[in-house]
C-alpha cells in the first residue's frame, strides 16, 4: 500500500489541531457561561436521598447538608453506631432521617434493603454511592483478601445499589444516581494501586450507565447520572 503523501498527512494533523482547539474553546465558553449565569439550585424538598457510608466522614457530611435542604435522608452503613449518630444529628436539627444497616457487598441484602426502604420510607429519588475504603500501601503488601474486599466495596457495591434502585427511577422517569470518585480515578498514584483501579472502574461504570440510558428506547431523560470527583483522597 502506497504511503500517504506528506501534504495530506500535514493537512490531517492541521485540521485535527484546529478541531481540538475549537472543542477546548467551546468548553471554556460553556464554563464561563455557567460561572456567570449559574443554573438554579435543585429543590430537594420532595426527594428521598439514600447515602451509603453515611456513618462517618464525607457520607455523614453529605447527609447533614441534604437534610438541611429539606430532603428525607436514608442513612445506610455497615456500622450501626456511626449510622445512628448521623441520624441523631439530623433529627437534632429537625430533619428527617432513617437508619438502615446493610453490607453493600451482599447483593441479596442490597435488594432486600431497596424493598424495605420503599415500603417504610418511600421511593428513593437520589442515590449517592459513597461507601468505600482506601488502604494505602505498596501493591505487593496487599493480601488477596484485602484486594477482593476493596473491589467488592468500591466497585461491586456500586453495581448492586444501581441494580436495586434504578428500576424504580426508570419506572417514574425521575431520579439521580451519584458515585464518588477521586483523583485516583483520573491518574495513577503510588501506594494506591488497587484503590486507583476501583476508582477508574467507578468512572467507567457511571459513564457507561449514562450512555446506556441515553440510548435506551424508553424516555429516560428524567434519570441523571453524576460522577463526583472528590478533592481529597479519602472515602
Amino acid at each position: 500500500m502506497a504511503e500517504e503523501p506528506q501534504i495530506i498527512t500535514a493537512l490531517r494533523i492541521f485540521f485535527e489541531i484546529i478541531w481540538t482547539i475549537l472543542r477546548v474553546d467551546v468548553e471554556i465558553i460553556k464554563t464561563v457561561f455557567r460561572f456567570l449565569i449559574p443554573p438554579e439550585p435543585k429543590d430537594v424538598n420532595d426527594d428521598i436521598i439514600l447515602i451509603t457510608g453515611a456513618g462517618h466522614g464525607m457520607g455523614r457530611e453529605v447527609a447533614l447538608r441534604f437534610a438541611r435542604l429539606g430532603a428525607k435522608i436514608v442513612c445506610v452503613d455497615i456500622n450501626p453506631k456511626g449510622n445512628d449518630e448521623t441520624v441523631a444529628m439530623i433529627k437534632q436539627e429537625k430533619g428527617q432521617a432513617y437508619a438502615y444497616v446493610c453490607d453493600v457487598t451482599d447483593r441479596a441484602a442490597v435488594l432486600a434493603l431497596a424493598e424495605k426502604v420503599e415500603r417504610e420510607v418511600g421511593v428513593v429519588t437520589i442515590l449517592i454511592n459513597n461507601a468505600g475504603i482506601m488502604p494505602c500501601k505498596p501493591v505487593l503488601k496487599h493480601t488477596e483478601k484485602e484486594i477482593r474486599t476493596l473491589m467488592d466495596i468500591n466497585v461491586n457495591g456500586n453495581l448492586w445499589m444501581i441494580q436495586a434502585f434504578l428500576p424504580a427511577m426508570l419506572e417514574r422517569n425521575y431520579g439521580h444516581i451519584v458515585a464518588m470518585s477521586s483523583m485516583a480515578g483520573k491518574m495513577g498514584l503510588r501506594n494506591l494501586v488497587p484503590y486507583c483501579g476501583t476508582k477508574y472502574a467507578v468512572r467507567g461504570i457511571m459513564e457507561s450507565l449514562a450512555v446506556e440510558l441515553h440510548e435506551d428506547p424508553r424516555d429516560t431523560n428524567g434519570v441523571c447520572i453524576i460522577i463526583h470527583i472528590k478533592d481529597q483522597l479519602r472515602s
